[in-house]
């Protein structure tokens, strides 16, 4: 699929970095077939892993391919993952090279994954840290080794590409940045391309050759790569990184200079867009009362859902909302107004897709219907009235959890379901609605997985922390204390030096976690938090 579009769509453009250059499809493919040469003469084999640790970038893009078409395995990691969480998961998942980005590699330490054979930078694909004289040999006369492939010219027919099987590892992506906690998901070439042909099969008429779309969410997680940037490089699409922080402003600036022709968004995104541009024109009760007068209603809702799709670009064919639960109010405002959206459902461990429905269809509350090549069912005695855990099963779903078969055997059982731990009903027809998450991931304003025991972990050992949780308000993220009483009453501390000491602990907990995944504030709980029989704080009435 990635030779043939490539060969397809030969002079069209293919990546930009936004508002600073762009390559081509033909760029894309020359790319490929120097880091091909550099791969080679590095002693990489096909199923060898390579890692990937940067933002979203054109040369990223590039590199990813270039590893697939290799035949090796990708490694994607989050650029914002704490430096030794990057070490971690170089070093577990055994990657040979990493390329690294220009804001990343600074902070790393070279020593501490000291089986890579070098690191390539993406700024460049300069060689930053080299163990291999064939790779350095290579790296210092990669043009003429190119030149001596293709001695006369570079041509689309000329390109061939690994041959891979569909229960082959592709991609290993890892859904946390601690290896005590870190599940490497191990992803084979059937669940990409199950994935791409779901997307070609719902989108395929609406997304054509030549379209734009602009990559927010982070292509190290598989929402983003899957359906920001796999299935528009298959189709021939041209994909525009943003590569500056999404502020509302340069957002806004940016979609209507793209004008994407579809829109890929976690909710907080929607949510804001939809609290800044719209909430403020419903507020007057006026207004609110014209909008269920038949006819005037319809036309004000018609205008107001104008102006949205016109700040979002005004050329997409729908957004589609993932990643989390979307705040109710705000989808039953984006229904009433008959807004083109939808929301799916999905999971690292499918690749990601599980549930979609096209925005014709989409009922307020559900995550669409099983996609493509996927069953889905929930273990319930009465799936559509008593609420149990979604399993899934099909080519999407993944090989297994990397050097952990005890986590591979607890999430997908002997009949092949998966299970997500997420709880849901299935109304008659098929529509999916989460009832629950037995899981406590968060989500990142732009996507990133935020697991909140993990912070919680390192809280708890902080001064006169005897109790934590740490939950979500709004885009932030809050860590709710419950101090150490006999502490407090031996060193007779006020509320005010409570507040000092807490803000303290921020201050020194935060450098030591992601940028996303670091506390916007301490609340200190007057009363202890309420447990269950078993003593586990419960979690649900504090979120």
């Amino acid at each position: 699929m990635i030779l043939k579009s490539i060969q397809e769509h030969w002079f069209l453009d293919s990546m930009s970095d936004y508002g600073v250059f762009t390559l081509q499809y033909k760029d894309v493919a020359r790319i490929i077939e120097k880091l091909h040469i550099l791969f080679e003469e590095a002693g990489i084999k096909p199923g060898d892993k390579i890692a990937l640790c940067g933002r979203n970038l054109s040369r990223w893009g590039a590199a990813f391919f270039s590893v697939l078409t290799y035949g090796a395995v990708a490694v994607p990691v989050l650029h914002e993952f704490h430096p030794s969480q990057v070490h971690d998961i170089i070093n577990h998942s055994e990657a040979k090279l990493l390329f690294v980005g220009d804001k990343v590699w600074p902070a790393l330490n070279a020593d501490e994954m000291p089986d890579l054979l070098g690191i390539i930078s993406l700024v460049d694909y300069s060689l930053l840290v080299c163990r291999n004289e064939k790779l350095a040999y290579a790296r210092e006369n990669l043009n003429r080794l190119f030149g001596e492939k293709f001695p006369s010219r570079f041509l689309p027919e000329l390109l061939s590409y690994y041959k891979d099987s569909p229960d082959e590892l592709a991609v290993l992506n890892y859904t946390s940045g601690t290896t005590s906690n870190s599940k490497g998901v191990m992803l084979p070439y059937r669940a990409l391309w199950s994935n791409c042909d779901f997307a070609y099969n719902v989108l395929g008429d609406e997304i054509k050759a030549g379209d734009k779309v602009l990559s927010m969410l982070p292509m190290a997680h598989m929402y983003g790569m899957a359906f920001e940037f796999t299935f528009e490089f298959m189709r021939g699409v041209h994909v525009n990184f943003l590569t500056k922080a999404a502020s509302p402003t340069i957002l806004m600036r940016t979609l209507a200079e793209v004008k994407p022709v579809v829109l890929i968004v976690v909710p907080l995104i929607i949510e804001k867009v939809v609290r800044k541009a719209v909430m403020p024109r419903i507020q007057d009760p006026g207004v609110r009362m014209l909008m269920q007068v038949p006819v005037i209603g319809d036309r004000i809702k018609k205008k107001i859902c104008d102006g949205l799709t016109q700040a979002l670009g005004g050329n997409f064919y729908e957004l589609i909302i993932g990643g989390a639960a979307l705040n109710r109010e705000i989808e039953q405002l984006l229904h009433d107004i008959g807004f083109h959206y939808t929301v799916g459902y999905g999971a690292t461990e499918c690749a990601p897709i599980i549930t979609y429905n096209d925005w014709k269809e989409q009922i307020v509350g559900s995550c669409g219907k099983s996609v493509i090549h996927q069953e889905l069912t929930i273990d319930s005695p009465d799936p559509i009235n008593i609420p149990g855990e979604i399993l899934t099963r099909g080519l999407n779903v993944m090989l297994g959890y990397y050097k952990n078969e005890e986590a591979t055997k607890a999430s997908i059982d002997a009949d092949g379901w998966y299970h997500t731990g997420d709880l849901g009903v299935l109304d008659r027809h098929g529509n999916l609605f989460i009832k629950g998450r037995s899981k406590n991931m968060l989500l990142g304003a732009n996507g990133q997985n935020v697991y909140p025991e993990e912070i919680e972990d390192k809280l708890s050992n902080m001064t006169l922390v005897n109790e934590c949780l740490v939950v979500q308000r709004e885009d932030k993220l809050v860590g709710l204390v419950y101090p150490d009483q006999e502490q407090v009453k031996k060193l007779r501390l006020s509320k005010e030096d409570i507040e000092n000491i807490m803000e303290q602990n921020r201050k020194e907990i935060n450098p030591n976690l992601p940028q996303y995944a670091q506390l916007f504030s301490i609340k200190v709980m007057e009363q202890e938090f309420e447990k269950t029989p078993k003593k586990s704080i419960k979690r649900f009435l504090y979120t």
